[in-house]
């Protein structure tokens, strides 16, 4: 069996020219790296052992670094949108799930054709629980990916729905938060420089007034807000995003916002004057992943754009937000898409349609999709009255952990077709969000600072 040292030497030698040391450091060399050496890269980061995983991990960190490839908050871009210095901008922010790095190195792909680089990346709580990736695996894939593509931009890396377990709050609120903070810990030290903290499961409607139905939301996000704002460094003021309505009950509207955010001002306050978020998620009439009907297909959405027009210019006017944020809309119908900058709309959260894409392309492997699926069966139970077809569809992005390294390691042939789809898709979503000649804001507004990061003991000696 090769030791965990020689699969870390076995990494450095194929990576001779790239890797090496000068006046006692490691010093990495982006100008050889090609994307063959990235693929390797990646590969270890994910699925080597402890030590080769913290080695490719930092060298990701420090060759994308070199190439001016740095994880970065969105806050001063979202700040001057609020103050109105750019506008007609819906910012696609995209849960890469299963295939991350080759769905990630798709969508960079599509937005470096267009000059558009108002993109991030994100995976939620829930998702880094059943897809086996912690922030500390998902931001090198983010950096690895941009390193592939040649990105010449920062990357927004963000922790989506963090979101607060009602049922395990309600029965000891302290475990559940202190779990929440300790993510909050890895993700800020992996690069995750946007975060999204999602307590609108406390929202209690059975209250008499909005302020008492949004107090348990706006109390605890607050908390976790000082939270994150403890652990910024100078200079690198971290994307913080609140939610007032839980996706897929009812629609928000401009009262529950104030009374959200008047709160939220006010617990900030008596903390000390934390800053508050950049943004706000809201309830608009979708749900996430998409109602399936019994035969497989998506039920039609009455999405409400009236509400996240008036939302967002509210946020705007009287909180100095970016605006409103549109979550669960990937599998919408492709004629909505234009309308969210015309609504204003900041920011929509995608991901189920481009699951969909890579499990239902013709090129997946179909005995792998088979074992995945009877997994899914010993593993799981249909509901009552649920179809297979609704079941699988429910279900099936639970396999992607569990599956990881057989579905990353399909044949380039099987590969090269869903990787096309996916930039294809990109591309579309992209054109119709105005994300084309984003990169004029980026250049405008964002100015990360790289973050010094000590390597790891695994590359003492090298």
């Amino acid at each position: 069996m090769v030791s965990v040292a020689s699969q870390t030497q076995e990494l450095l030698r194929a990576l001779d020219g790239v890797v090496g040391t000068a006046d006692g450091r490691i010093k990495v060399d982006a100008t050889t790296v090609d994307s063959p050496d990235v693929d390797r890269l990646v590969w270890a980061s994910t699925f080597g052992g402890d030590d080769v995983r913290q080695a490719a991990r930092w060298l990701i960190r420090e060759l994308a670094a070199s190439r001016g490839i740095l994880p970065a908050s969105i806050q001063d871009a979202y700040a001057a949108r609020g103050r109105g210095e750019w506008s007609g901008v819906t910012v696609p922010a995209i849960n890469a799930r299963g295939l991350a790095y080759h769905e990630i190195r798709a969508a960079y792909r599509a937005a470096k054709k267009m000059d558009g680089r108002l993109v991030v990346m994100e995976l939620a709580r829930s998702e880094m629980g059943y897809c086996k990736m912690p922030p500390s695996e998902y931001a090198p894939i983010v950096l690895a990916a941009a390193l592939a593509e040649k990105w010449d931009a920062p990357v927004f890396i963000q922790g989506d729905h963090y979101q607060v377990d009602r049922k395990k709050w309600s029965s000891d609120p302290e475990p559940e938060i202190s779990a929440i903070k300790t993510l909050i810990n890895e993700s800020v030290e992996s690069g995750f420089f946007n975060i999204d903290i999602d307590s609108s499961t406390l929202v209690d409607l059975s209250q008499p007034d909005l302020d008492s139905q949004q107090k348990p939301n706006y109390e605890t996000a607050a908390e976790l807000t000082a939270h994150v704002r403890d652990r910024e460094l100078p200079g690198n003021e971290i994307s913080v995003g609140g939610e007032i309505g839980e996706v897929g009950k009812q629609n928000s509207t401009v009262e529950e916002l104030r009374a959200y955010m008047d709160g939220f001002k006010r617990r900030l306050a008596e903390r000390g004057g934390y800053k508050g978020p950049s943004k706000v998620s809201v309830q608009s009439g979708t749900s996430h992943g998409g109602v399936v009907l019994a035969d497989g297909t998506i039920a039609s959405v009455a999405l409400d754009f009236d509400t996240l027009r008036d939302l967002s210019r509210v946020a705007r006017e009287d909180y100095g937000m970016a605006g409103a944020v549109q979550h669960g809309a990937s599998t919408l119908p492709d004629e909505m898409f234009h309308k969210f900058p015309e609504t204003g709309t900041t920011e929509i959260h995608l991901a189920t349609g481009f699951q969909n894409i890579v499990l239902d392309a013709a090129s997946f492997d179909p005995a792998l999709k088979d074992e995945m699926y009877g997994w899914l069966r010993d593993q799981f139970k249909l509901e009552e009255g649920e179809t297979e077809q609704q079941f699988y569809y429910r279900q099936r992005k639970r396999a992607w952990g569990t599956f990881k390294q057989p579905i990353w390691d399909m044949p380039e042939e099987r590969m090269a077709p869903i990787s096309q789809a996916l930039e294809d898709k990109f591309a579309f979503l992209f054109e119709q969000l105005a994300v084309p000649g984003s990169a004029t804001i980026v250049e405008r507004h964002i100015k990360p600072r790289k973050v010094e990061v000590a390597p790891p003991a695994s590359l003492a000696g090298i």
